[in-house]
């Protein structure tokens, strides 16, 4: 039997390897996010409970680093500071609220696929920035394949679930311009933000404010488990990691374009596992959505 030897151009690097098993990991873990929030009801969770679960957790493993994060954010200005925070318990409190009122697919959809869209306005409200006519295009799409989503769900919950969605798009767009000038790494962003949204959550929960059936001691230990997993260390933690490796292996576009897979992988999983059927709105919504976010990510910036 004859054999024949790969060309060593077409063999696929250790560095590519890496990148590509990583950016599989933050689809599955971004789509993880998305169905286990909008199971929080029929799990038996309050709001509250998989708040403090989603960043307590991490806040207890990263806890040798808060000292060195105290002292970084001295130098950081106050302005980013409050918008980076945004990204915790507020952003979550919206996509829950959200998830709650639509489903699984669509709160997988929205948030991440209209966050290129909200950034781009603010960016361009702030410092006119130019945009590519093929990032119009993508840019386009994107609305609507949101205005397809509002109107081919139908219903006066999916309508206000839309909007809730659209709302923690925003916060999230506001959350990534905060970034981008804040001078803090990686591990100290992720600090500032579990641990601030753990005590606020927990403050909530003990006022009575957010319900909680952990702090009665009523919660399951099954389900206490669960979601510390899949919400504490596979959102909290590793879905950021796996994105760093990713971009750090695969490039920023390629990294970021191919998140735009989520939503779809979200969308079919919730099929058999929540009962939610794809319906030919949500569909529609997101290939125009899916398209929009990738070309955006790929095309030139101007």
């Amino acid at each position: 039997m004859t054999s024949f030897a790969l060309s060593p151009r077409l063999a696929l690097s250790r560095g590519t390897l890496i990148g590509v098993a990583a950016l599989s990991g933050v689809v599955a873990l971004w789509s993880a996010f998305a169905l286990s929030t909008r199971a929080i009801e029929g799990a038996g969770l309050t709001t509250g409970d998989a708040a403090i679960l989603r960043f307590a957790v991490p806040a207890l493993l990263l806890t040798p680093w808060i000292p060195r994060t105290l002292r970084a954010v001295r130098g950081a200005g106050a302005g980013a500071l409050g918008l980076v925070l945004l990204a915790g318990l507020p952003h979550f409190l919206l996509f829950a609220w959200g998830a709650e009122l639509t489903s699984a697919g669509l709160t997988g959809l929205l948030v991440p696929g209209t966050v290129p869209l909200f950034v781009t306005l603010l960016l361009f409200l702030r410092h006119r920035t130019p945009v590519s006519r093929r990032r119009l295009g993508a840019l386009a799409a994107i609305v609507v394949g949101v205005a397809a989503s509002a109107m081919l769900r139908g219903g006066a919950a999916d309508l206000s679930g839309v909007a809730v969605l659209l709302a923690a798009g925003l916060v999230w767009a506001l959350y990534t311009v905060g970034l981008a000038s804040l001078r803090l790494d990686l591990v100290s962003v992720i600090v500032v933000i579990s641990v601030t949204s753990a005590i606020v959550a927990l403050a909530l929960a003990v006022t009575g404010v957010l319900p909680s059936h952990l702090l009665a001691g009523t919660l399951p230990a099954p389900q206490i488990a669960t979601y510390a997993l899949v919400q504490g260390v596979g959102t909290g933690l590793l879905s950021t990691a796996c994105y760093v490796l990713a971009v750090k292996n695969l490039g920023s576009s390629l990294a970021s374009s191919a998140g735009a897979l989520s939503p779809v992988l979200t969308a079919v999983v919730a099929v058999p596992l929540l009962n939610e059927p794809l319906t030919a709105g949500l569909a529609i919504a997101l290939a125009l959505i899916a398209s929009g976010v990738a070309v955006f990510n790929l095309a030139p910036r101007r």
